[in-house]
């Protein structure tokens, strides 16, 4: 499958909706993120191994979770689990110049490995700032410079959402992060009242906390 038969598909699907994440997708090339070995098709509608128990995840199931954070430019976003960088580049790209993406890993090894592959997009290394190690509390001390993040995702299922998630949003926005063999999305609405839903059917590697 080429880049652009998987992005039809996409559309065709339902799941691809808005032109910003289409034109992510279409900028930021799958093929730069995957190991040598599956660079014979990038672009399949699966998720592949980056080694150390890890994947990169499939497009639908990052379609579907770009879609819930409908990211806005100057959007300042949290991504917990970088992996190979793919997300975190798409989001970078997603929220512009004035927007910043801040990415954690636990595992130093993916990311020196996200690094490497996110070093091939220029445009979007000043808008990346990459943090190594637990993500169960976010970045506090960014949070707090920032107000809170605009948007925060997760790439790896959580047994209980974190507070410290929850803690780090701004009112008026979108946490997205999968539990429960789903994808859940949480808007802040007020100081004290989140909206939350729940999108049942997908699969993620663990939380990995150690």
């Amino acid at each position: 499958m080429i880049k652009h038969e998987l992005i039809s598909k996409l559309k065709t699907s339902g799941v691809l909706k808005s032109t910003s994440v289409e034109n992510a997708l279409l900028e930021v090339d799958r093929s730069d993120f995957v190991l040598p070995e599956d660079r014979g098709d990038p672009y399949a509608d699966a998720a592949l191994s980056i080694g150390y128990g890890q994947t990169i995840s499939q497009p639908f199931t990052v379609v579907f979770m770009l879609e819930l954070l409908g990211i806005e430019q100057g959007n300042k976003i949290l991504d917990i689990g970088t992996g190979s960088g793919w997300q975190a580049s798409l989001l970078a790209f997603m929220s512009g110049e004035n927007g910043h993406v801040h990415t954690v890993e636990i595992i130093p090894q993916l990311s020196a490995y996200a690094k490497e592959n996110v070093s091939k997009y220029p445009l979007i290394t000043d808008n990346l700032t990459f943090h190594e190690g637990n993500a169960r509390t976010g970045l506090p001390e960014v949070s707090r410079e920032l107000g809170g993040f605009d948007k925060i995702i997760a790439a790896a299922e959580v047994r209980e959402i974190p507070e410290a998630w929850k803690e780090q949003l701004k009112v008026g926005g979108v946490l997205v992060f999968p539990k429960d063999n789903g994808i859940y999305r949480i808007i802040r609405n007020t100081e004290t009242d989140f909206d939350t839903i729940f999108f049942p059917g997908f699969a993620f590697v663990p939380f990995v906390e150690d």
